[in-house]
């Protein structure tokens, strides 16, 4: 595999350090190749263009682009359902594709996205974008915890480090013990996982004996959760193992998108890779930066399932200033704040999951896991809306009856909303090796 050397000691690609007219004349100038591309290879845009009467010759300006409608993942997966397995969204011929990827299919049948030669190139230079951003050097011990079966994660962050040059252990989730024994064996310093992982394998480790600050682990890589992003989950892990903890972000349909550097101002966008847009969730409408929204991606070098104002679900701020270590491109202030769909709505006030955690982790006495279940929280006798949440918290304390006070308070007063606190006993609630799972939902339409 070729070597690319880093620009400078610093930054591993000269676009990272471009002026803000630069990156967007370089942007608009992708976007109107990329447009071009698509129109002529997807057989789904080609019918999504014609239909909202675009031309892609006619882009002038990145307002142009908002004359098409975003993409959702329904309609991702009607397309690759013409003519499966390949569908009418793929772009290139299944001859040049040379990998594919599976969605968890935990909500229906896993959905694959391609790559083709050229896709796996770009993907492996902007993920070792993301982990020489953070620190990782040649020479560096790199133990791989996501997930490599059928997922995307593990094979990208692979690929990555072995072209920055540090040495990888592609160690894969679960076989916690084995986990732990390596990291020492081998002194792995730099670890990519999900938080839940990171927070069940420190747990592992004092249960052994071995005090996870002892290991020589002097940064976490965190990805497919909200968990990297949230002050206190960053605190309480950066706490465990006495490192520093970097969020990552990406998705199956576009990997990766923005990662965090040294300087933890926020998740820089790959914006020589994506076109990044916030959307009003309601009018689907630009906010301005600083506003919070969905985040619609547009793919500006993308072959074989290229996507245009592909709509995430995340909530996300957008911060185009640029940071304190010189990379000048957007970032997302405060990582990933939610995403729509797992919005709850209380008594009319807007509740994410992840503020929830960032309470629960604050809490002295928390355990180190939690559950939201919707199926018994409170409802309206007459209207069946939620107006409260039912939340379980691990905890060991003394006194569990003024700790379940302590966190209905907390959560209340922070959250503006009525928690009814049920104490489980440490070590009882799920652990996740993949990503977590803890709003229970049961078969409720109502939220």
């Amino acid at each position: 595999m070729k070597m690319y050397a880093p620009y400078s000691s610093d930054y591993w690609h000269q676009a990272e350090t471009l002026p803000r007219e630069q990156i967007e004349k370089h942007q608009l100038a992708l976007l109107k190749s990329q447009l071009a591309y698509v129109e002529k290879h997807s057989l789904y845009y080609q019918r999504v263009f014609r239909q909202a009467g675009f031309n892609a010759g006619d882009l002038s300006s990145f307002t142009d682009l908002r004359k098409l409608p975003v993409t959702r993942k329904p309609d991702y997966v009607e397309a690759l359902n013409i003519n499966a397995p390949y569908g009418e969204l793929c772009a290139a011929s299944s001859d040049d594709i040379v990998r594919v990827h599976f969605s968890s299919g935990t909500t229906g049948k896993p959905t694959p996205v391609y790559w083709t030669a050229g896709d796996v190139n770009t993907w492996a230079d902007l993920y070792a974008r993301s982990l020489y951003a953070q620190g990782m050097r040649r020479g560096d011990v790199f133990q791989c915890m996501y997930n490599y079966a059928w997922f995307v994660a593990g094979l990208g962050a692979t690929y990555a480090a072995e072209r920055i040059g540090a040495m990888v252990i592609p160690a894969s989730a679960g076989d916690t013990s084995r986990q732990i024994l390596t990291m020492r064996d081998f002194d792995s310093n730099i670890l990519a996982a999900t938080p839940s992982f990171l927070a069940h394998l420190a747990e592992t480790a004092q249960g052994m004996g071995i005090d996870p600050r002892s290991l020589n682990v002097r940064s976490l890589a965190v990805g497919g959760e909200p968990g990297g992003s949230i002050p206190s989950t960053r605190k309480r892990l950066e706490e465990l193992w006495g490192a520093n903890m970097y969020d990552c972000y990406g998705a199956l349909e576009c990997q990766p998108i923005a990662w965090e550097s040294e300087c933890k101002e926020g998740p820089v966008i790959a914006e020589d890779f994506v076109y990044a847009e916030v959307l009003d969730p309601e009018t689907e409408q630009p906010v301005e930066d600083g506003k919070s929204g969905v985040l619609v991606i547009t793919q500006l070098r993308k072959e074989a399932c290229p996507l245009v104002r592909w709509w995430t679900g995340d909530i996300v701020i957008k911060d185009s200033r640029p940071a304190s270590d010189g990379r000048t491109h957007a970032r997302l202030a405060g990582g990933v704040l939610g995403r729509a769909d797992d919005m709850l709505i209380v008594r009319g006030v807007n509740v994410f999951p992840s503020a929830i955690e960032n309470v629960i982790r604050g809490l002295p006495g928390a355990g180190e896991e939690f559950t939201i279940d919707i199926t018994r929280s409170p409802r309206g006798a007459t209207h069946g809306f939620l107006e409260g949440l039912h939340v379980s918290i691990e905890s060991g304390s003394d006194e569990p009856g003024a700790f379940q006070e302590q966190a209905e308070i907390a959560l209340r007063q922070q959250l503006n909303v009525r928690f009814k606190v049920e104490i489980a006993a440490p070590g009882s609630l799920p652990r996740f090796t993949h990503k977590a799972k803890r709003v229970v939902r049961g078969n409720e339409e109502k939220l």
